[in-house]
């Protein structure tokens, strides 16, 4: 008897397998922490695609380090000052599931709308989180990229 694999859709798009297991995490470090926030990163995770990404914003003063780690093989602590981000490629625009219903509520008079349709160019290159019940967007940029 042969397996076949089955190819995963979400909205028509196909679904890499690998995709689904990994997630991507950002971690908040203060600009004279940074170095020992990478170390503890690189200790406690196996990275995939063996990178961090160091974005800087001028909204914020800390460092957002990025990375996607394998949920298998690595540990399930998850390290202080870290949240789980979600990505949208075509814009490089990261965001909370929280945050993106706050979006959707600011830009839909107020109403949670699954099926709405975000404009992601006009948020390019931010990140899109919350601080309390508002929404916060922090224009980013590459600071550097740590090649493991």
């Amino acid at each position: 008897m042969t397996l076949h694999k089955k190819q995963l859709f979400i909205n028509s798009v196909p679904i890499k397998q690998e995709d689904l297991m990994n997630k991507l995490f950002c971690t908040f470090s203060s600009k004279e922490g940074l170095e020992k926030t990478l170390e503890v990163i690189k200790a406690e995770y196996k990275i995939m695609y063996d990178k961090i990404f160091v974005l800087e914003s001028q909204d914020s003063d800390e460092y957002l380090c990025t990375y996607n780690i394998e949920v298998q093989g690595s540990t399930t602590k998850i390290l202080p000052n870290t949240i789980l981000l979600h990505r949208k490629k075509e814009t490089n625009t990261l965001y909370t599931i929280n945050s993106l219903n706050l979006l959707i509520k600011s830009l839909n008079e107020g109403v949670l709308d699954t099926s709405y349709r975000v404009n992601w160019q006009d948020y390019s290159n931010t990140v899109l989180l919350t601080q309390g019940s508002e929404l916060k967007t922090l224009a980013t940029k590459i600071h550097r990229i740590v090649v493991l």
